[in-house]
């Protein structure tokens, strides 16, 4: 019998609500949710591909040990003692930091392994964790956390009411939002535009969303910290910066006359590749409109100035006018787990970096964690607290991470890998042991993360759609939590007691005498269910426990199957802050001397071609590439290029050529791209599925190629650890050179 299930797209930050028909053991057809509050429809390629997911036979689903050049199946009472063998032991003659932890993206798709992560790390006590952060936003996540105070307080456009929109190194076209969560995308700009709004776009590329754009600036890759700093001395030298209500909260804007002074349009015009009458014309209509958004993404922040690079961005909307109105960069309001919502308004602890250091490098933690990118020589060099066991969950920086090939034989020198993870990739295949993750369908789900950037407020939850035998992963974390606090693997009634009385402590902290009536609340309720509802019902919609009538709770949200709409995003300074002093910070200490680095770099040159990466629609990440429905179609892995570009160096369209530099060398096939920069080639990421023993038969079968083998994993964003993968150069050879 035909039944409906509605709940959230797990395959990218847009969050859109899916209908879905199914027979109670299989799934019949997908659709978006039309009535969804949040996505009102929706649906890219990606959200049809969950059927192919669940059913992918090379998906995992009993635990695998490594035997020989393979895997067999073992039981999972086999896999806890294998484990209880061997990772306790290691901690015992090493110490907690010989082992490391790497978390993947697909991680904050899974509600209940984002929440029981860090139970994991902290019983195990390792400084060595490490995840995709550093490949991506953690650039914008430091400028949040010094100058709001919380690492999640991101500013994000009004787009609904915004009258211009600046893009620089996103793509929300194709990506619907990151750091951003904005379903539909093209249907929001095109109805900008029809009000009589105007979008610009900043990339290297002519991508999909500078196609719907009135204007496209091809910024030359690298550059766009002088590009930034070019518009703040306009906008002082020319007397247009303007006064809100943020200005107010505001302190350090005594700095920033001196510190943008030296950056005039006309001298970084040929550095950015983008005339200083452009450059000009821009910050004019920045702080001369009303509702008007700057909005940096990926591009911005895989560069060697990131951190800056996010730090300037927010701070020409701030002189503009621009930040916590409507129209312009405003923060959203979630309704559970957002630290900005919590303690005393405007005010807490200064957020720290370096706390730790690599012991290799010396490179600094940022938001608890070290760069990724340092994994393999803190496998790799001997010497007291080397890394000789990893736990990966959901990750495979083989591909997604710098010079992965140096990684694959530093995972081969580990004494003991675990991988919790739904497939044997280019990273699993290495693990001496393989726990499997359950299909999305099986679990229940909140949405944790993304409405801490969405485009306008709302909550939802998911039900599972599919009953599962298989344990959840959110019980893997715990269980492993439990070894590594000297428990053992406890039978799940004990884990399940173990848990509460984890959660009355951290309660008892927070809530003081409250914590039983708390608990007592939630009684009917174990494990991410019970945290969901505790955080909804503490929020700042939520009932208070009775005390606000009609407020937040979970059972509310189990009966809104279409979710349930917060309303539009509304200013939110200065309660928005966590500072120590209540004011947000304009000029944080780490940036501005920062800027050093960036003057000293000014001259450099650079005459061979830039490689940049771009993403596909049907192409988020490297564990999408396995099913049909993203995997049919035409080739994607290919190397855009400017026809002068090719023809320079005797390559026709559609030809295999060599793409190298000192780190590696690629075969890839060339695409001409008109709207390519000169100078600039593209390559997508995560694509690279051509190592000996990976298991993903469709992937395999269209391997594609890695180009972070290009990349060289010493080069880094010094403030966020983030691995400079944008601008890299590389030389275009034909092949019968």
């Amino acid at each position: 019998m035909e039944q409906i299930a509605y709940r959230t797209c797990p395959f990218c930050e847009a969050c859109c609500g899916l209908q879905i028909s199914h027979d109670g053991a299989q799934v019949l057809r997908i659709r978006g949710n039309q009535d969804d509050v949040f996505s009102q429809g929706y649906l890219c390629p990606k959200g049809l591909a969950l059927k192919d997911l669940h059913e992918d036979p090379d998906r995992l689903r009993t635990p695998m040990r490594r035997q020989g050049d393979g895997f067999v199946p073992i039981s999972w009472e086999e896999a806890w003692l294998e484990i209880e063998r061997r990772l306790p032991q290691q901690v015992a003659q090493y110490g907690a930091h010989s082992v490391a932890l790497a978390v993947g993206n697909p991680t904050v798709h899974k509600a209940g392994a984002l929440l029981y992560f860090p139970r994991l790390a902290h019983a195990l006590g390792s400084r060595n964790i490490f995840s995709a952060s550093t490949l991506d936003q953690m650039p914008r996540q430091l400028a949040s956390a010094l100058m709001y105070g919380s690492w999640f307080s991101v500013p994000v456009p009004d787009i609904v009411r915004c009258n211009l929109l600046v893009i620089m190194g996103g793509n929300p076209a194709v990506s619907n939002g990151s750091m951003w969560t904005v379903p539909d995308f093209r249907s929001k700009a095109r109805a900008l535009r029809a009000r009589g709004g105007r979008m610009v776009t900043i990339d290297p590329r002519k991508t999909e969303t500078a196609e719907l754009s009135d204007q496209h600036l091809a910024i030359r890759p690298g550059s766009d910290v002088y590009f930034l700093l070019a518009l703040g001395e306009h906008l002082y030298s020319a007397q247009l910066t303007r006064s809100s209500a943020a200005l107010a909260h505001t302190r350090g804007l005594e700095q920033l006359p001196a510190l943008f002074a030296p950056w005039p349009a006309e001298r970084v015009a040929a550095r950015c590749g983008i005339p200083a009458a452009d450059i000009r014309a821009l910050a004019q209509a920045l702080a001369q409109t009303d509702g008007a958004a700057l909005y940096g993404r990926i591009g911005v922040c895989t560069q060697a100035f990131g951190a800056v690079n996010a730090w300037l961005i927010d701070i020409i909307n701030l002189l503009c006018g621009n930040l916590d109105v409507a129209g312009g960069m405003m923060f959203p309001k979630a309704a559970a787990f957002a630290p900005n919502t919590e303690g005393k308004p405007g005010f807490g602890p200064a957020q720290k970096t370096g706390r730790r250091h690599a012991r290799v490098s010396g490179a600094p933690e940022v938001m608890g964690e070290l760069p990724i990118s340092c994994l393999a020589q803190e496998i790799e060099t001997p010497g007291a607290e080397q890394v000789r066991a990893l736990i990966t969950f959901a990750s495979n920086p083989v591909l997604s991470a710098p010079n992965g090939a140096r990684l694959a034989a530093a995972l081969e020198q580990l004494d003991f890998m675990l991988s919790i993870d739904i497939y044997i990739n280019e990273t699993t295949r290495h693990a001496d042991l393989i726990l499997p993750g359950r299909s999305p369908l099986e679990d229940s789900h909140f949405d944790i993360a993304f409405p801490q950037f969405a485009w306008r407020n709302f909550a939802r939850y998911s039900e599972p759609v599919f009953a599962s035998e298989q344990t959840p992963e959110w019980q893997i974390l715990l269980q492993l939590a439990a070894i590594f606090s000297g428990q053992g693997h406890l039978p799940t009634e004990l884990l399940l007691h173990w848990d509460e009385q984890i959660l009355r402590s951290q309660l008892s902290k927070r809530a003081g005498p409250m914590a039983d009536a708390l608990l007592a609340a939630s009684a009917d309720l174990s494990g991410p269910e019970r945290l969901f509802e505790l955080a909804l019902r503490s929020g700042p919609y939520g009932d208070g426990f009775g005390k606000k009538p009609g407020g937040l709770n979970l059972a509310q949200l189990r009966a809104a199957r279409n979710g349930v709409d917060l309303g539009e995003l509304q200013a939110r300074l200065p309660e928005l802050l966590r500072m120590p002093d209540g004011l947000l910070d304009a000029a944080p200490a780490q940036f501005v001397a920062d800027l050093a680095r960036a003057a000293a770099a000014f001259e450099d040159s650079q005459a061979m071609l830039q490689l940049v990466g771009r993403r596909d629609v049907r192409s988020g990440n490297s564990w999408m590439h396995n099913l049909p429905v993203l995997a049919k179609g035409p080739e994607r892995c290919l190397a855009l290029t400017h026809p002068a570009d090719a023809a320079q160096a005797g390559v026709a369209d559609g030809a295999l050529a060599w793409l190298e530099n000192p780190h590696g060398r690629l075969q890839v096939r060339i695409a001409y791209d008109a709207g390519m920069r000169p100078g600039v080639i593209s390559l997508p990421h995560g694509w690279g599925h051509d190592l000996a023993g990976v298991q993903l038969g469709l992937a395999s079968a269209k391997p594609g190629v890695n180009l972070n083998q290009l990349m060289d994993d010493a080069a880094r964003d010094p403030l966020s650890g983030t691995s400079v993968l944008s601008g890299v150069a590389v030389r275009l050879r034909a092949m019968a050179d």
